[in-house]
């Protein structure tokens, strides 16, 4: 049995380390201000950019 990972592709390359850099940023700002200061950060992040307060290049999707 082959237990080799599939080739990822560039896109999916790419997504995997913004995670990666997010996962570790995260255990940062958990370790000098604890859970609740990360999530709250993470989700104010994240309705930034639904509403458009961050500018940047388009989605390419």
């Amino acid at each position: 049995m082959n237990n080799a990972k599939p080739k990822l592709t560039e896109e999916d390359a790419s997504k995997d380390a913004f995670f990666g850099r997010i996962a570790e940023i995260s255990e940062q700002m958990i370790a000098a201000h604890g859970k609740d200061f990360a999530m709250g950060t993470l989700v104010l992040a994240a309705r930034w950019i639904a509403s458009d307060k961050i500018s940047g290049a388009p989605a390419r999707h």
